[in-house]
């Protein structure tokens, strides 16, 4: 018996690295501790046992111990004497007895290491005795700091990088052998340079191997164990039973299976808690060959379809691999379901997979048109919806049902809302009491369109009328419920009943965890109304959170990217809007009708409040084809009436007009709700005032004090409308503009603020209101997310023109530039300002709209930069200017 010499490859500091138990029993060996006179380690293959075992051997020798690793009919040890058995759980009980017996005697040391499982006669006196000295040490899988501190090692790095860390642990679960086999695999494909390891997205096909030959002597019923856990199968008896034929031959079905499962845990090759370890099952499926995974797989499936249970994962494996038949097409179909309810993207890869196995075609349509509407390929939804929909006797009526709830979303996506509520109307004639789940989804689409009677009788329907069953009170339904009463409300109730609504609506949506097919989602309602109410801080909370949860699919990403935009423009934030459209609209894409109709209208409104004409004519060119494209409901009245006073600055005030006629008869049949009518009586206002028809902006004037009560939005906008009026007279009250332009600014609209205050400067003869005017149009101007998005919006030529095209007073050309340097460089506050625009490519003209200034004034500023820099050219001075104030923008 002699003493065992450590290998190489095991190094004491191989194993210390992410194992603080081991270490701390190595140091207590090294010190001859009698804590370790009696020790059980215990740790399924794989964790370490024999490295730790090698490292006591060596810790023991090297403090003068005699150490042996073989019983070999020992009967006592003697106090220098170390006994370090492995592997004891294999030892015949005679053995274990004699092992027992020996922990009993007092005298040396005893360490004996063995996996949880098997359990053989004698193991539980030989655990008693050990317990009796010392609790066993029980090797676990490596955290994630136990496998940086492995990844150190193999790397001689002090840091190693957290991606290669984070990519072993979730291969590996931690097992340390398979961390260590993982690693040098990979260290080794690194070559010399150990700072650049690659990240496979396979583990290399020679580690598979070296892992399908260890796994091979597991036996074969554990590999199918493995196997069965690696395409997915649950850890359930009701399934595994059968998968794997452990019930045959009258055998204990669920008592097998709970052998295979500990042989595997304590093998090494399943988690504690019986989880797949993917680099395991990656081994495991190299070595199986194609046809046995699929067979696996279709028993897989069939067994979950009998019993009820999840097949997702299994049809999905299923896919590509030519399984058909009748039970197959309903693994696919069922499978299918799964994941419409949790809007996953595989649904229609799994209903086009249904029918290629025998499924029916026009069965499954209604299912695969609902599948585009989550991908976003409307055009795919509507075929599908439109081919039931056109014979719907010869589908179950719930397919039917479900057919035109798809189309009526698509519809309202397309900016036929109209067609869209009348498709609920048919669905409530033709497929009569069935509707019920869908027929609160009509009442958005019949508000929109200005039918409210409807609206209001599906709501609350008489005490005669024949209705659906009661709905479960699901998330989803719950959800349905309030955005169809936050729509009802914004138009026959409270506004901030409406946006409370609405917002709830869209927080169930989110939790419900499923995609809901809609005419809009509650998230783009609630920010309309929101904006409607002047809470722009609301309506972009709730945007930005149904874009980071999805809300309502990939087609829903565009319209609430548009509206974020929408929302940054009254604030001011026109960077922040132009990033928005950019993304929503990049060139060369396709918009649905709404879509285009918002994103032309935002185009529109950043040429308008930039002051360029030439960009808001060719932005013009898109808004025509949009206005041609969709018709009018509720839900666009604000972008038509930006439109509105575009097309007017103009004069293509013809595009509008039949629009403009339909939104007025909308807003009659609805009893002209102020939260909706106010916003386009306002941009009645502005085009009145720039057509310079005082009849006209008078009208709109009294309109908007008739409807001063809906909102605190509605009642800026009434403030600010007589001065608006007034200055058509040539009548300017300062004080009364300046309290307007800021309760304008309050409720969000901060470019209409600075608009009011500053053609109130222009217009007023008095020097010193047109000097507060203009610096409370500049305050409005910097305070505020966006601080130079404010402009001037004034006609250089009749200097009555609010659109777009600005001009300045007498007095402020005339005056001097300010030119005294500030404190902190050698150019003034002012000259900073007119620098920053300068390197952001803006004309002096550009400019001098945005710091309400004359292009003169800017050219001065210019000047004097330039000769106080002493810049000899243009590039010197762009130089200069961006040591000073930074680098601009391109």
């Amino acid at each position: 018996m002699s003493t065992r010499t450590q290998p190489a490859t095991r190094t004491p500091e191989r194993l210390l690295a992410g194992s603080p138990a081991a270490r701390r029993l190595v140091h207590e060996a090294a010190a001859r501790s009698a804590a370790v006179q009696r020790v059980a380690v215990i740790g399924p293959g794989g964790h370490g046992k024999s490295v730790l075992l090698d490292a006591l051997a060596a810790a023991f020798a090297a403090a003068g111990a005699t150490v042996v690793r073989e019983l070999a009919g020992r009967t006592a040890l003697g106090p220098d004497d170390v006994l370090l058995l492995d592997d004891a759980h294999l030892l015949a009980p005679a053995e274990l007895e004699h092992v027992a017996a020996l922990a009993a005697t007092p005298g040396g040391h005893l360490v004996v290491a063995h996996r949880p499982w098997p359990r053989p006669t004698g193991t539980a006196a030989l655990g008693a005795a050990l317990a009796a000295a010392r609790p066993p040490v029980v090797l676990d899988p490596l955290d994630r700091t136990g496998v940086a501190a492995r990844v150190a090692l193999h790397l001689s790095a002090e840091r190693p990088p957290a991606e290669l860390v984070d990519h072993v642990l979730e291969r590996t679960a931690g097992v340390p052998g398979l961390v260590d086999r993982l690693l040098a695999v990979l260290v080794e494909t690194a070559g010399p340079d150990r700072s650049q390891v690659p990240l496979p997205d396979r583990p290399p096909a020679g580690l598979l191997a070296q892992l399908g030959y260890v796994l091979h002597g597991l036996g074969d019923d554990v590999c199918g164990l493995l196997l069965a856990r690696a395409l997915g199968a649950p850890l359930e008896a009701q399934v595994l039973v059968p998968l794997l034929g452990l019930a045959e031959a009258g055998t204990d079905g669920a008592a097998r299976l709970d052998e295979l499962l500990e042989a595997a845990r304590a093998a090494g090759v399943l988690t504690a808690d019986g989880a797949a370890i993917p680099l395991v099952s990656a081994a495991v499926l190299a070595r199986t060959p194609q046809a046995s995974r699929v067979e696996l797989r279709r028993a897989l499936a069939e067994i979950e379809l009998g019993r009820g249970g999840s097949v997702l994962a299994a049809a999905r494996g299923l896919l590509g691999t030519g399984a058909s038949g009748a039970r197959i097409a309903d693994v696919f179909t069922t499978a299918a379901e799964e994941a419409l309810r949790t809007g996953s993207s595989s649904a229609g890869e799994l209903l086009d997979a249904a029918v290629r196995a025998g499924g029916a075609a026009l069965g499954l349509a209604a299912r695969r048109a609902e599948a585009a509407v989550l991908t976003g390929d409307l055009e795919l939804a509507l075929t599908q919806a439109d081919q039931v929909l056109s014979a719907p006797e010869q589908v179950p009526q719930a397919e039917a049902v479900r057919a035109g709830t798809v189309a009526a979303a698509v519809l309202a996506h397309r900016g036929m809302l109209a067609r869209s509520a009348e498709l609920y109307r048919w669905m409530g004639t033709a497929l009569g009491p069935e509707l019920g789940s869908t027929a609160v989804l009509a009442v958005p689409a019949l508000i929109g369109t200005g039918a409210l009677d409807e609206a209001r009788r599906v709501l609350h329907p008489p005490p005669s009328a024949v209705g659906a069953p009661p709905r479960p009170p699901t998330l989803l339904a719950g959800a349905e419920e309030l955005m169809a009463q936050g729509a009802y409300e914004s138009v026959a109730g409270s506004p901030t009943a409406a946006l409370s609504q609405l917002t709830r609506a869209a927080s169930l949506l989110e939790s419900s965890q499923r995609a809901a097919l809609l005419p809009d989602t509650p998230a783009a309602l609630a920010a309309l109304v929101a904006v409607h109410c002047g809470e722009l801080d609301v309506a972009q909370s709730v945007l930005e959170r149904a874009l980071r949860v999805r809300l309502g699919g990939r087609g829903a990403v565009t319209r609430h990217r548009l509206l974020l935009g929408w929302i940054a423009l009254f604030r001011g934030a026109t960077p922040a809007a132009r990033s928005a459209l950019a993304a929503a609209s990049p060139p060369g894409a396709r918009l649905e009708p709404r879509d285009e109709l918002l994103a032309a209208a935002l185009e529109v409104a950043l040429a308008r409040r930039a002051g360029d004409l030439a960009v808001l004519m060719t932005a013009w060119g898109r808004a025509r084809e949009a206005i041609v494209r969709h018709p009018v409901d509720l839900f666009v009245l604000q972008q038509l009436g930006e439109l509105w006073v575009a097309a007017t600055r103009l004069r293509e005030s013809s595009w509008v007009r039949p629009h403009l006629d339909e939104a007025a008869a909308l807003l009659s049949r609805l009893g002209d709700p102020a939260l909706w009518a106010a916003p386009l009586h306002w941009a009645g206002l502005q085009a009145a005032i720039l057509s310079e028809s005082r009849e006209a902006a008078q009208r709109h004037a009294t309109a908007l004090e008739a409807a001063a009560g809906g909102s605190r939005y509605a009642a800026a906008m009434a403030a600010a409308a007589p001065h608006w009026v007034g200055m058509l007279d040539a009548e300017v009250d300062a004080e009364g503009v300046e309290a307007a332009a800021r309760g304008l600014h309050a409720v969000g609209m901060a470019w209409e603020g600075g608009k009011l205050a500053g053609q109130a400067a222009i217009r007023t003869r008095d020097r010193k209101a047109m000097t507060a005017l203009l610096g409370c149009a500049r305050a409005l101007q910097s305070s505020g997310p966006a601080a130079r998005a404010v402009a001037v919006d004034a006609d250089a030529e009749t200097a009555t023109d609010p659109g777009g095209i600005p001009v300045t007073t007498a007095a402020e050309s005339e005056s001097p530039p300010d030119t005294t340097p500030d404190g902190d460089g050698p150019l003034s506050e002012r000259e900073r300002e007119v620098a920053g625009l300068v390197l952001e490519g803006l004309t002096y003209k550009q400019i001098g709209e945005r710091l309400f200034i004359s292009a003169k004034t800017v050219e001065h500023h210019v000047a004097r930069m330039r000769q106080r820099l002493g810049s000899g050219s243009r590039g010197e001075l762009f130089a200069h200017l961006r040591q000073i104030v930074g680098p601009g923008t391109d």
